[in-house]
């Protein structure tokens, strides 16, 4: 019995332990299969991409100091850390020291439109990216748009080559709905007009600037809804703010609403100017002869409120100021601060925007 009993055991035992050691192989492939849980604004996955449910969010990726900077192409809210600051100031320290000719300064202030209509003519159309995320940025935009909003006036000051307006009217389903798109270039208006989107029944656009003594073609004083000013106050001098405030003022209705973008102090392209680009303290003529300013968050919103002073035009006395009226309320002024990195070079790059929405009084 004893002799016969020892193979039986020795094979159930072998029956067993393979038995086992198919489980936990299976156990294992299981466990390797499940991927760690991730938020959603934490994941690679496009799937997993979530709009914000608030505008001002500005993003929802934020860099904690266990996280590896060089994961991601980019994290929201990031404030420039001291070594940024410190080179920034000594390239403003820099750029002051070596600013725009008083030539070259008449040259391009005396004739912008000039210089964008040379833009536009060696650029095309395809140049900017359209922005389809501005009716996340700015819900108002969807609101008005929808089947059921009724007679609405848009207009768009700065529309370029259409970037804005066409994404705009691509997702609009109001049939009561009329956009005006207005540019400083008469380049850019061609443009436009020759877009393949382009429809004069819900669109219309025409040379204006906003700076001027007249209201765009077609538009009287409190004939506009939503006004969207999108990289195109940052284009204005200084002493230009106040008239196209007003203007923007005259053309709005009472309770009218602006949807504004632009460039913030600090930003890398205000940073990187070399020597020759420096008119004014955050004002640079760019390379190809167009201007751009760069904001402080409180001068934009005693921009906009009316409640700042500038230089008179022409500078007629040194230190003298004009000061406006009360306009607009800031409902809302956000700065949206990026910091975009090279992850083959390992380099950083902070962005800085302004993002409002302005509403008449």
């Amino acid at each position: 019995m004893t002799v016969d009993s020892a193979p039986i055991d020795t094979a159930v035992q072998a029956d067993a332990q393979e038995k086992l050691a198919a489980e936990m192989t299976s156990l294992e492939i299981a466990q390797d299969t499940q991927q760690p849980t991730l938020p959603p604004h934490r994941s690679h996955d496009a799937q997993y991409n979530q709009k914000r449910s608030d505008p001002f969010q500005f993003g929802s990726r934020y860099l904690g100091e266990e996280d590896d900077v060089f994961e991601f192409n980019a994290w929201d809210h990031v404030e420039t850390d001291d070594a940024y600051k410190e080179y920034a100031e000594q390239q403003y320290a820099l750029q002051r020291q070596a600013p725009v000719s008083n030539f070259d300064k008449m040259r391009f202030n005396s004739d912008p439109a000039k210089w964008w209509n040379l833009f536009y003519k060696n650029n095309t159309a395809n140049f900017f990216k359209d922005r389809k995320w501005l009716q996340q940025e700015f819900p108002i935009l969807h609101k008005v748009t929808r089947e059921d909003a009724g007679p609405v006036t848009l207009l768009e000051i700065g529309a370029g080559a259409g970037n804005t307006a066409f994404p705009v009217l691509a997702q609009n389903k109001n049939p009561k709905l009329k956009l005006h798109a207005c540019d400083f270039s008469k380049k850019a208006v061609e443009v436009m007009r020759a877009h393949e989107s382009y429809n004069q029944e819900v669109m219309q656009a025409d040379v204006w600037d906003v700076a001027g003594d007249e209201l765009p073609t077609g538009l009287g004083e409190g004939s506009v809804d939503v006004a969207i000013m999108v990289f195109i106050f940052s284009a204005l001098s200084p002493a230009q703010w106040k008239k196209a405030v007003e203007n923007v003022y005259r053309v709005l209705r009472p309770g009218g609403e602006v949807c504004f973008r632009d460039y913030g102090r600090g930003d890398l392209a205000q940073v990187r100017f070399k020597k020759g680009r420096y008119l004014e303290e955050n004002f640079y003529i760019r390379g190809d002869g167009t201007r751009v300013y760069f904001f402080e968050k409180d001068e934009l919103a005693d921009i906009w409120r009316g409640t700042f002073s500038q230089p008179a035009e022409g500078n007629p006395a040194e230190g003298e100021a004009v000061t406006v009226g009360p306009m607009f309320d800031v409902e809302e002024l956000g700065i949206d601060r990026r910091m975009l990195v090279n992850r083959a070079k390992k380099l950083k790059m902070y962005r800085c925007w302004m993002q409002g929405r302005f509403r008449k009084k």
